[in-house]
């Protein structure tokens, strides 16, 4: 009964924490995803425009599948590439309408930053939502924005509403790409350094080891024949 009420106390607290964040009826609550997991998770970032889009059934004839094709423009991250096709849940096909939260149908004509993450069914959008981008021309260069989605993205540790990225040009937008590219590589190199050093100091260890191994060995030797004699008597 105790555990009961522990859980039903929590419970409210979580309700009443997510009742006090401001958003608009029938949002959906998403973890927010940050810039540079977006770059380092996507194997490829292309600025495109939408030239056709098909839906298709699943191999299992259970989801619309919506299959986009864009003209690459530029691929900001990624084997340059003159065309890519990626692959969305949802669409309209045979009378049937299927439709998934936090995902933005693509229509012929968008131009639009994607986010690529390759999957069994093909590429698709890296987080949706949160991974792709319109371009709208401001004067004469390009400005990327956050798409508008249906989501509120939530930050869980401390239970409010995270606030969209700002709209930027696009040299700004690859700028921030690039700059974020260096901090992931000086993470991981900071990661192989670390790995490193802890090599090297298991190193003097794992000398001895090898060195002295038949010392070793009969003093493992001794001591169990030590603990046989004393079980003995």
């Amino acid at each position: 009964m105790a555990s009961n009420n522990r859980f039903g106390l929590a419970a409210g607290i979580v309700v009443a924490a997510l009742l006090s964040i401001p958003f608009r009826a029938g949002a959906t609550l998403v973890q927010p995803v940050s810039f540079d997991d977006k770059v380092s998770n996507a194997e490829a970032i292309v600025l495109g425009r939408c030239t056709a889009t098909r839906t298709a059934w699943d191999p299992e004839r259970r989801w619309i599948l919506t299959y986009a094709t864009f003209a690459v423009d530029e691929s900001i991250k990624g084997a340059p590439v003159r065309e890519i096709t990626v692959v969305t849940p949802g669409g309209t096909l045979d009378g049937v309408h299927q439709s998934s939260v936090g995902i933005t149908p693509f229509e012929k004509g968008d131009q639009r930053v994607v986010f690529v993450k390759n999957t069994r069914v093909g590429p698709t959008v890296a987080y949706f939502d949160q991974g792709t981008y319109s371009v709208r021309k401001d004067g004469r260069e390009p400005v990327i924005t956050p798409i508008a989605a249906e989501s509120v993205r939530i930050d869980s540790q401390r239970g409010m509403a995270v606030p969209v990225e700002e709209p930027r040009t696009l040299r700004q937008f690859v700028s921030d790409v690039r700059s974020a590219e260096r901090r992931i590589e000086a993470v991981k190199m900071q990661m192989i350094e670390r790995q490193r050093h802890q090599q090297q100091a298991q190193a003097p260890a794992r000398s001895v080891a090898r060195r002295y191994w038949f010392l070793i060995a009969l003093a493992g030797i001794g001591a169990a024949l030590a603990t046989w004699q004393i079980l003995r008597k």
